[in-house]
């Protein structure tokens, strides 16, 4: 424990973060966090409005781009008969099983390649030549070995996201400086103690920041399941918009896929202050 009191403060470089928080905009001037939320508030409406203006003013068949009426009334309707929460559950469920399966093989995978050359070289290659693979290729693969039902689900998001994790786990494990490692040896702890004691506290916030922005990949490969092979979810109810030419509710399925994407990435971003409060991340 008193490894860890010594080192993390430096492995963050900085005191505990302020109470006020601050962003970083290009310019380096600091922000702060009502201004950033904004700011962000400001680059949706600016959206919302042009998308009505080109709509709304003929510019574009409806078929085309509907309005953003119509994309709400679509949504109203979904709602209404309950499909939308429906399909919204079983999607949710399905990324948060087949992304949690990739986390728990790819964090201690990952770290001990960062952490261990002979790991390394027994990993690295055979993840680097599976990750350029076509996962869309396994799909069908994947129809034969497990069937359509969610297994076929989590087996898809597994392939697609752990393989990336493991790399970029490995090479947020090869940032921690090698003097914090010669310490903990000098001190004369042993390697299981050193990795526990010293490496993942070190590595831990970018860990976590490497599964947030791994959470959004995990939801594009579940959308390509669902869109070939599913009868229920998200996916499978913008196949079947397709076919009606009903691009309102296509629309309006994808706006609510970002909204949820969007809550899960800042209630991981709010987890990871919380838990990683050593080390400031500056956005």
């Amino acid at each position: 424990m008193a490894i860890q009191e010594t080192a993390l403060p430096e492995v963050a470089g900085q005191a505990l973060p302020p109470t006020k928080k601050r962003y970083r905009s290009p310019a380096g001037r600091p922000l702060t966090r009502s201004r950033f939320r904004l700011l962000a508030v400001c680059s949706f409406v600016a959206i919302l409005a042009a998308w009505a203006i080109v709509t709304m003013g003929g510019m574009v068949k409806p078929i085309i781009l509907p309005s953003p009426m119509a994309v709400l009334q679509s949504l109203g309707d979904q709602i209404q008969n309950g499909e939308l929460w429906a399909d919204a559950k079983v999607s949710t469920y399905r990324v948060m099983v087949g992304f949690l399966l990739s986390v728990v093989v790819a964090i201690p995978v990952g770290v001990l390649a960062g952490a261990s050359s002979w790991v390394e070289a027994l990993v690295e290659p055979v993840v680097d030549f599976i990750r350029y693979l076509p996962i869309v290729a396994f799909v069908p693969l994947t129809i034969i070995w497990v069937g359509t039902n969610d297994a076929q689900k989590f087996l898809i998001i597994w392939l697609g996201t752990v393989f990336q994790q493991i790399l970029m786990i490995a090479a947020s494990t090869r940032t921690v400086p090698v003097d914090f490692v010669n310490l903990g040896a000098t001190l004369g702890l042993g390697r299981v103690a050193i990795l526990f004691k010293i490496v993942l506290p070190s590595v831990m916030p970018r860990i976590w920041d490497t599964l947030r922005i791994t959470l959004g990949w995990a939801w594009t490969w579940l959308m390509i399941a669902e869109l070939v092979a599913a009868t229920t979810g998200m996916g499978y109810r913008i196949t079947q918009a397709q076919r009606f030419l009903a691009t309102d509710l296509i629309i309006g399925y994808v706006i609510v896929l970002g909204i949820i994407g969007l809550v899960f990435d800042q209630i991981m971003r709010a987890v990871g202050h919380k838990l990683f409060a050593y080390e400031r991340i500056s956005r």
